[in-house]
């Protein structure tokens, strides 16, 4: 059972995250390291966790990302432990790797690149031979030219922005698209009821989907065979969600244009009509810097207050202190669990300030504020309730 001491978090980190982030946690209260047996949190970029001994002592995962597939999400719900991404944070860094590969695609700067490196001779011989290959590379320009964004989530609005201000017209298609992204999405989008709606009328399609069992070769030989004739292919979701041999077999054909990702196999780097990148989708030193700052605050956050933003597997959950003393209750989501909350405080004389009960899925989450503190055959009671995974005791608030 998670409790407050007066020892420090102690917090895990796979991967090296910057340090703009890990700063933000206080020398005083956190010993952050690599080499920490029993962490309280565990920090996270491309790390894979599915084979892992995760000790018991976890409380939170902070993924510095968005993309969880290196996280195994439902054995941590089953103990408990919230799941932290990072939404956003590196929506602008991807968004401009996606303008880059419209215009590498359109330019044929891949296939072009390539000429230039394989000339030989001196200088006149080879301006002579690019004069006559360069009709070989002849491209097309972005404007009045079709973008279907598949998944309109943080980057693919952002995407859909940039592509409308160069001109372009621009399909949507996301049937899980929160609010808040439907507010920032320009009316200048239209959206399409089916995916296959983007494959049939787009000239550039760009994907933004997490890989899941829905997504799994969402392009596939079917798809491929609807799209425009010479279209192009964008990938810097996840390389799951096309089927490799029906991508090669469009672009052989020359349904497809070109294919530019974020993923290079063995068979799709060699294709020339491949530009494939060394998964470069995050790789600015700012979206490190948001993705380190974003994750650890959210991660302190939990530590501290319990309050719960951006998880993958908990609701989202916020409450302003009122009261010196706060507990938090991690439970099954089934009936009457408040209920048995409350009696065990009740129970043992104490007041409940203020309380908050919020579910997701299969978890439940409570936290309360007291206005004394819950001993520890309180505290002992609730843990003991059928369903109860994990109880909390929060560092006591300051005056």
């Amino acid at each position: 059972m998670g409790g407050y001491s007066l020892s420090k978090y102690q917090v895990l980190v796979l991967n090296k995250i910057a340090s703009l982030g890990t700063k933000r946690l206080p020398a005083e209260q956190y010993e952050v390291g690599s080499e920490i047996a029993n962490p309280d949190a565990i920090l996270v970029r491309s790390a894979k966790m599915h084979d892992m001994q995760i000790p018991p002592s976890v409380q939170a995962i902070g993924r510095a990302g968005a993309g969880t597939n290196n996280i195994p999400i439902a054995d941590m719900s089953k103990r408990g432990v919230v799941v932290f991404n990072t939404p956003g944070a590196n929506a602008n860094a991807v968004k401009e790797l996606v303008l880059a590969a419209m215009l590498i695609a359109a330019r044929n700067i891949g296939p072009a690149m390539r000429f230039v490196a394989g000339l030989q001779g001196d200088d006149a011989t080879l301006s002579k031979v690019v004069e006559e290959g360069k009709k070989n590379f002849v491209g097309l320009e972005l404007p009045n030219r079709t973008l279907g964004i598949v998944g309109l989530g943080a980057v693919g609005g952002m995407v859909a922005d940039t592509a409308l201000k160069l001109g372009m017209k621009v399909l949507g298609y996301d049937p899980e698209i929160t609010v808040d992204a439907a507010w920032r999405l320009s009316s200048d989008v239209k959206r399409v009821l089916g995916v296959d709606d983007i494959f049939k009328h787009s000239d550039f399609i760009t994907l933004h989907v997490p890989l899941i069992d829905a997504t799994r070769h969402l392009v596939n030989a079917e798809r491929i065979a609807m799209m425009k004739q010479g279209a192009v292919l964008i990938n810097f979701a996840r390389e799951g969600v096309i089927d490799e041999q029906a991508v090669l077999d469009g672009l052989d054909s020359k349904k497809l244009r070109a294919y530019v990702c974020d993923f290079p196999t063995g068979r799709m780097k060699s294709h020339p009509n491949v530009v494939a990148l060394p998964h470069l989708g995050a790789s600015t030193q700012e979206a490190e810097d948001n993705c380190a700052v974003m994750v650890v605050d959210q991660v302190r956050e939990y530590l501290d207050n319990g309050n719960i933003s951006n998880s993958v597997n908990f609701p989202a959950v916020h409450m302003p202190r009122e009261a010196a003393h706060r507990i938090a209750v991690v439970s099954e989501n089934i009936p009457n669990m408040v209920g048995q909350i409350s009696t065990a405080m009740a129970d043992a004389g104490i007041n409940i300030h203020n309380m908050v009960n919020k579910s997701r899925g299969d978890i439940a989450y409570t936290m309360l504020d007291l206005d004394s503190p819950a001993p520890q055959t309180a505290l002992n009671k609730v843990k003991a309730i059928a369903g109860v995974m994990n109880v909390r005791l929060l560092p006591q608030k300051q005056d």
